[in-house]
């Protein structure tokens, strides 16, 4: 059975959902967050202390985006992968990654230097850039959609959880509300999905700090 280690609403929601989407069996193992702080022992694991980590057998990995891209190769099909033969296959890989390297990226440095770090160590002039360069990539992702309904292939797929999930985070981060419009309408499109309430009613309601 697929491991799954995780920390409510954090990079491992994207591990997490593709695996409701998938209707994959799977055993959760809850981390308070950062686990590289709260929970030690996890450091046996995963020597880098992040989320998520899967186990799959042999497989061990703890890149989100890469797990969801495993899962759908590796257990799914069709709608929810996009073949290499499709006209879609290059936006298909392209939103899988964006939305972890382009998208996610800008919105951890907001957390921990707004949430994260003591009082003394927090750094409103970061908070303050990261969260407009964040803003300004969501905006240049609403350009290159175009007004699409899903991120490649003219449906759902796992890039659009890699997408919506960079969304989602927004809301932890206090940068919703300038998220622009067409993006907000496509998160709540993504997140009416029956696999994104089930992985919510998974992972429960814990503290996620």
């Amino acid at each position: 059975m697929i491991e799954l280690h995780h920390c409510r609403d954090a990079r491992s929601f994207r591990a997490l959902w593709a695996l409701e989407e998938l209707g994959l069996p799977y055993e959760l193992k809850p981390l308070p967050f950062p686990p590289r702080y709260r929970a030690r022992e996890y450091l046996a694991l995963n020597p880098f202390g992040t989320i998520p980590l899967m186990i799959d057998g042999a497989t061990r990995m703890t890149e989100s985006a890469a797990i969801c891209q495993y899962l759908a190769d590796r257990y799914g099909s069709p709608p929810l992968r996009v073949e290499p033969s499709e006209p879609g296959y290059g936006a298909y890989l392209n939103a899988l990654h964006q939305g972890e390297a382009t998208l996610t990226f800008p919105q951890t440095i907001v957390l921990r230097y707004s949430q994260l770090e003591s009082e003394e160590r927090r750094l409103p002039q970061a908070v303050a850039d990261y969260g407009k360069w964040t803003i300004g990539r969501l905006r240049a992702l609403e350009s290159w959609l175009a007004g699409a309904e899903f991120v490649a292939a003219g449906r759902f797929t796992m890039a659009d959880i890699s997408i919506a999930y960079a969304l989602m985070l927004t809301k932890a981060v206090h940068l919703w509300d300038e998220v622009p419009a067409s993006l907000q309408a496509y998160f709540e499109r993504c997140a009416a999905r029956p696999a994104f309430a089930r992985a919510k009613a998974a992972q429960g309601e814990s503290a996620l700090f």
